[in-house]
């Protein structure tokens, strides 16, 4: 073989090799004095009356074999705390605008049944209202966050609501609290002022909804809203900037506290496919909606700074995860479904968007807690098995009221079938000391090598966890329940300031100083 051949061939196969091997991206991280505060309620939750995720999810019943607290599985709320879980969002969701509280208060054995006609058509019993949500927020040492009737209620009806939970003594509803078993109030300060007003609420105009949500914010609370309500208005459903336009315009912001939104990740709204059994395709489509919110997050802010420079009101994305079909054989209005590394990846992502904009966003309600969409644990009698999406929330903690570090970097490409995404996602934050990243690589067969500027920060040592699997569709049963779990990650070096960090494919890295 001659020289010039042998020339050849080694160019070709350095370019051959060249092809399967990812450039190391750089972060430079930045320790900014004004940085925000990542609020540890953009890491809420969302448990609304729907299938199975209050009754046989949540709450068992006070007379279940299945061991509990005053009718809530003891389990779950010891997954719960071990999450660290800041907020809960309750009662819906659609069923919130059907929702009248007083059903679900005093004695259970006289509470009226109602058909829940948006999640099945079944009917319930009403054993699990206020006190039961309320006193289970208490054992959690989480925020409730209640979603009021604005749809179908009365501004009567809403405000009776807050004076029953909220106020101490003296007025009929404190009274009628008192002779409920619950001595002292609440004081329940997060309120959404209906939900989804563009569609389930009541598919009204956003000029409609604007003029009825400041009669309701007027009657909530005082002139100076002394009581620090914490008011949220029913905001877009996705790209539909109009919406926030009009919010922003027209609602003094006296009234108003947060501007909601939701957005799902899905394959097609009208095809969503298998939870589990999915391709490379769909795969794509669904990160494709999930990394979408970046885009949302950017216009939406964009419109409120333009009514509101000084950032007095904030954005919360109190409805957000992936959407699949729902599980074969199951109830088609129960909205089960299993939860894979996709929604592994669909939460890491997800989570650092809202860390790097936390400026804006200040709180976040995965959809949904428990046997719902991308829940956080599935339950089956007296069985519970925790997700992938549970143990990405868990290794996120870290970031919870710390101070976001600022990252800047030029991500590397996943790319599939002529189209590409980011295939990298990194937010980084500090508190008391310690540093956090946390990494995720959505490329489903290509590792990504990460080198990080730590010098300015002064960091010596680190460690880390990795959830990651052999497919993307592993996911945790009940026959199986370990199968997706975080695992110590060494496969990275930290030199003269430098982290060089090498992220396999679909996984979800946390680094952490000591």
């Amino acid at each position: 073989m001659n020289k010039s051949f042998k020339g050849i061939l080694g160019g070709l196969a350095a370019v051959l090799f060249a092809g399967t091997v990812q450039a190391q991206t750089t972060v430079s991280i930045e320790n900014k004095e004004d940085a925000p505060v990542i609020s540890k309620h953009i890491y809420g939750h969302f448990a609304e009356h729907l299938g199975r995720s209050i009754y046989d999810g949540l709450y068992v019943g006070e007379d279940s074999p299945i061991p509990n607290t005053n009718g809530v599985r003891n389990d779950l709320i010891a997954a719960l705390k071990d999450l660290q879980i800041p907020n809960l969002r309750w009662p819906g969701g659609c069923f919130a605008d059907t929702y009248h509280w007083k059903d679900g208060i005093g004695p259970k054995e006289d509470r009226p049944t109602i058909v829940n006609a948006w999640w099945g058509g079944v009917t319930e019993d009403n054993s699990f209202g206020t006190h039961d949500f309320l006193n289970l927020c208490e054992e959690l040492g989480a925020e409730p966050y209640l979603a009021a009737n604005l749809g179908s209620g009365t501004v009567e009806e809403f405000t009776d609501w807050i004076q029953y939970v909220n106020h101490s003594e003296g007025s009929p509803m404190a009274k009628l609290r008192k002779e409920n078993g619950k001595e002292e109030p609440w004081n329940v300060k997060y309120w959404g002022v209906g939900n989804e007003m563009w569609g389930c609420g009541g598919n009204m105009t956003p000029e409609f909804y604007a003029n009825l949500y400041r009669q309701y914010a007027t009657f909530m609370t005082s002139w100076e809203n002394e009581n620090d309500l914490y008011r949220i208005a029913s905001g877009a459903n996705q790209d539909d900037y109009h919406w926030t336009e009009v919010l922003m315009r027209d609602v003094p912001k006296h009234l108003i506290e947060g501007v909601a939104l939701h957005s799902y990740s899905f394959v097609e709204w009208d095809e969503k496919g298998s939870a589990s059994d999915f391709n490379e395709e769909q795969y794509f489509s669904t990160m494709k909606t999930a990394l979408w919110m970046q885009e949302l997050i950017d216009k939406h802010t964009d419109i409120m700074d333009k009514y509101d420079p000084e950032k007095e009101i904030d954005l919360i994305v109190d409805e957000w995860g992936g959407w699949y079909e729902v599980e074969e054989g199951t109830n088609p209005g129960f909205l089960y479904q299993q939860n894979t590394m996709r929604d592994a990846m669909i939460a890491g992502t997800t989570l650092n968007i809202f860390n790097n904009e936390s400026e804006r966003v200040k709180m976040a309600n995965l959809a949904q807690t428990v046997n719902v969409l991308q829940a956080v644990a599935l339950t089956e009698g007296e069985n519970m098995l925790l997700t992938p999406t549970y143990h990405v929330m868990k290794m996120y903690t870290v970031h919870h009221d710390a101070k976001l570090l600022p990252v800047d970097f030029d991500s590397p490409e996943y790319t599939y079938n002529g189209e590409s995404l980011p295939a990298v996602s990194v937010s980084a934050s500090k508190k008391e000391g310690n540093v956090a990243i946390s990494l995720v690589n959505i490329d489903s067969q290509k590792e990504n090598e990460v080198e990080i500027d730590l010098e300015a920060l002064d960091v010596k040592n680190m460690t880390a966890t990795i959830l990651t699997s052999d497919k993307l569709q592993d996911h945790n049963t009940f026959e199986n329940t370990e199968k997706v779990t975080p695992e110590e990650f060494k496969d990275f070096k930290l030199r003269r300031g430098k982290l060089q960090v090498t992220l396999p494919p679909f996984s979800v890295v946390v680094l952490e100083s000591k």
